[in-house]
């Protein structure tokens, strides 16, 4: 018997030891939260493979790329993660609490999300899905835990406050996620993708990234909220990607805002994103909105600059696509836009993303 299986044979023997009676009540009620939550905390192992070559052969190797934290959404197998965590890897491994090892299969992604959903296909009795809990309702000095496996050290359990709320970050496709809930629980290498939990054991977010230049824990951790966890999961399942409804057309760039700014071609005072083209039959196209165009002299004509959607004022790209994820394909919403330097109302009824020039 290996050394590998006599530790891990060692831990599950002792991980129930009886509680000391000099504990206070706070530490007691932890360790509890710990042995309830810690089972439904998996790490995520993932690995590469790269084509090596001699004067004889071509050989296929399988080498180590990473590792992180994840947790068990249901009984189905399916396991919750941060996009990172499996982003570069051909292969991922499971490790459930019991030291079982299960091979994982990709099922969905959302990297502007920083998250993914791997499944594997253990049996119901060995997967206890983590208790899910809301963040709209949270506030700063509530008591947080999280647990992961940081530095490959498994199940790990560290504690803090929810020190801030309604900070952004920036996801790896460059787009900003926010909302996002600050903590000062240690959340190291190894930690990403797993659970941030509040003092009842609930899920309140994932833990996502550390506020470092060295990428070690300096204080400040960061976690995606559950709210948005419990939106866009259940479609990475469904679907295999998040289906957010769409206007269907292309806008310019922020920094040609500014230019037409500068450049007097716009007021300085508004904002908003401008319609570049349009997916012909796309929602915008059927609610009358205009791209960028030239006139009979042969001068460049603005397109719509989409100032507000809803109740929700528009700045950038990115407070459009915000504003989107909050509706449904075939939601009716209203837009208001600038054209020729007057606001214009207009109404549009939502459409999946269609995809083509």
């Amino acid at each position: 018997m290996s050394f590998e299986i006599i530790s891990r044979k060692l831990r599950q023997s002792t991980s129930r030891i009886p509680l000391r009676t000099d504990l206070t009540q706070s530490e007691r009620r932890t360790i509890e939260l710990f042995h309830e939550s810690s089972p439904s905390v998996v790490h995520i192992r993932t690995a590469e493979f790269a084509l090596e070559a001699d004067q004889f052969s071509m050989n296929l190797q399988k080498t180590p790329q990473g590792s992180g934290s994840g947790f068990i959404w249901d009984r189905n197998g399916h396991i919750v993660t941060n996009f990172h965590v499996i982003q570069k890897a051909d292969e991922a491994t499971v490790t459930l609490a019991d030291n079982t090892i299960w091979k994982a299969k990709l099922v969905g992604f959302a990297p502007s999300k920083d998250l993914a959903v791997l499944k594997i296909n253990a049996p119901r009795e060995r997967l206890k899905p983590i208790q899910v809990g809301y963040s709209a309702d949270l506030q700063v000095g509530q008591t947080v835990l999280a647990i992961g496996n940081p530095f490959g050290l498994d199940q790990s359990l560290t504690t803090g406050i929810i020190s801030g709320l309604g900070r952004e970050i920036i996801s790896v496709t460059g787009r900003s996620i926010r909302n996002v809930i600050q903590t000062d629980a240690s959340i190291n290498p190894g930690n990403s993708g797993g659970p941030l939990l509040d003092s009842s054991g609930h899920l309140i977010g994932v833990n996502t990234a550390i506020y470092s230049s060295s990428h070690v824990y300096a204080g400040i951790g960061y976690a995606v909220p559950v709210d948005l966890i419990s939106r866009f999961v259940p479609q990475l399942i469904r679907y295999g990607v998040i289906q957010i409804p769409s206007l269907n057309f292309t806008g310019v760039d922020d920094f040609v805002i500014r230019k037409l700014k500068s450049n007097r071609l716009l007021p300085q005072d508004v904002k908003g994103v401008m319609v570049q083209d349009l997916i012909p039959g796309g929602a915008a196209d059927q609610a009358g909105i205009k791209p960028i165009g030239v006139d009979q002299a042969g001068d460049v004509v603005l397109g719509d600059l989409i100032m507000q959607l809803d109740k929700m004022p528009i700045t950038n790209a990115n407070d459009l696509l915000d504003a989107l994820e909050t509706h449904k394909v075939g939601d009716e919403v209203n837009l208001i836009v600038l054209r020729n330097n007057q606001k214009k109302k207009l109404k549009a009824e939502l459409q999946e993303w269609k995809n083509e020039p």
